[in-house]
């Protein structure tokens, strides 16, 4: 058996490891790597009682690290996911006994097998994805508690790189609750840098997933503050990452009364097809045209999470449908209902003159109309200034999701 490719490999392994040089160590241990393909062609049907004969040529754990390496593009090469994400997982384990005892400059090697990790969990099923964030866990863990190192090399610039990846692994199994005990060791442990210190890229991937979730537990001030802080960080080039940040920032910064203007919708078009017509007939209070959007993208909005949001959302639009009224009468500041219910009725809303009134007062509680509702004269009485309130001199901007 041939063992030249095998013997070059274990050279640049302990030249990188003598020599403290974290990107190349990422380079060799990546299954992709071309040094990888040869070692495929070097070893057919490898084992690891086959590898056996190389124990002890590296230093421990490496010489175990290398075998682990050569069984997973083994295994990824024949596209055996399952296979070569347990062999990962091994591999992981064997470099953290190795990373604990080490500084800052492993960081490099440890996020590229941490995302082989999650890249490897989800080619083969979701359920490996709660085994793939229990080991990114322990990273984690070596990175916070990094004690020794000058602040300059220490492991704990990796708590941020290594969060999203775990926090990347709860979203996908929608295990989501499980963020809490990772957060909570975050703000256990004050010693850690400051966010902002961090390389923007991990401030970015942070961010998001704060902000998203947020979203999902109704903090929605809270998850507009960090999806807008990572959508203005994230890099320019990184299309799909602003386009799945402002997914979730759009709607909320719609209830603000801050629409997208057509010059961001027309750089991402999926979002432009997605929300144009709901902006469109919120800025027209078309009821209507609103109402079938939602019908037209029901599926989409609901695994996008989004769904709930946007059927809410259809209140902004009857704001713009009663403003259109207080206009076409000249502004006045009495109104009869019935001229609402008239608009509502020419809409295609299914509403009796009851249910007018009522959503005439329900915009007023709201703060989206200032007045009052005369209920024995039938009358809108509206304020001398300001009758319809700009959506983001609202007080409580969210209170409509609530």
């Amino acid at each position: 058996m041939s063992t030249a490719r095998f013997a070059t490999f274990l050279t640049q392994l302990a030249d990188a490891l003598r020599e403290e040089k974290g990107p190349e160590l990422a380079y060799l241990l990546k299954p992709t790597s071309e040094h990888g393909k040869g070692l495929i062609k070097e070893f057919r049907n490898p084992t690891r009682q086959s590898l056996s004969y190389y124990e002890g040529s590296l230093e421990g754990p490496w010489d175990e690290i290398a075998i682990q390496y050569v069984l997973v593009v083994n295994h990824c090469a024949r596209k055996r996911a399952k296979e070569a994400f347990k062999e990962e997982c091994t591999l992981v384990s064997l470099f953290l006994r190795f990373f604990a005892q080490n500084s800052g400059w492993t960081l490099p090697a440890l996020f590229s097998i941490l995302r082989d990790l999650r890249d490897l969990a989800s080619d083969d099923n979701t359920a490996n994805m709660e085994e793939a964030a229990r080991i990114i866990s322990k990273a984690f863990s070596s990175c916070v508690t990094d004690r020794q190192s000058p602040l300059a090399e220490s492991r704990k610039w990796g708590v941020y790189y290594v969060v999203g990846l775990i926090l990347k692994c709860y979203f996908r199994v929608r295990r989501i609750s499980l963020s809490k005990n990772i957060l909570r060791a975050i703000d256990a442990n004050p010693d850690i840098p400051p966010l902002s210190a961090y390389p923007r890229s991990h401030q970015v991937t942070y961010r998001y997933y704060i902000g998203m979730l947020g979203f999902l537990n109704e903090d929605f001030a809270k998850a507009e503050q960090e999806l807008t802080l990572a959508f203005y960080n994230c890099y320019t080039g990184a299309h799909s990452n602003q386009e799945r940040i402002l997914t979730y920032l759009i709607p909320l910064r719609m209830f603000r009364g801050h629409l997208p203007s057509r010059e961001l919708l027309q750089r991402f078009p999926v979002l432009d097809d997605l929300y144009t017509p709901f902006i469109t007939a919120i800025r027209t209070g078309d009821i209507r045209s609103y109402d079938a959007s939602l019908d037209r993208f029901e599926r989409r909005l609901v695994d996008l999470n989004l769904y709930l949001t946007l059927e809410k959302a259809r209140e902004l639009c009857i704001r713009g449908l009663f403003r259109r009224v207080w206009i076409a009468s000249e502004k006045s500041t009495r109104i009869p209902v019935s001229m609402f219910y008239a608009a509502l009725h020419v809409a295609d809303t299914e509403t009796t003159s009851e249910e007018a009134e009522c959503l005439v007062a329900n915009m007023i509680f709201k703060g989206f109309i200032r007045g009052y509702i005369s209920h024995e004269k039938q009358m809108v009485v509206l304020a001398n200034t300001n009758a319809f309130p700009r959506l983001a001199d609202r007080p409580s901007p969210y209170a409509l999701l609530q």
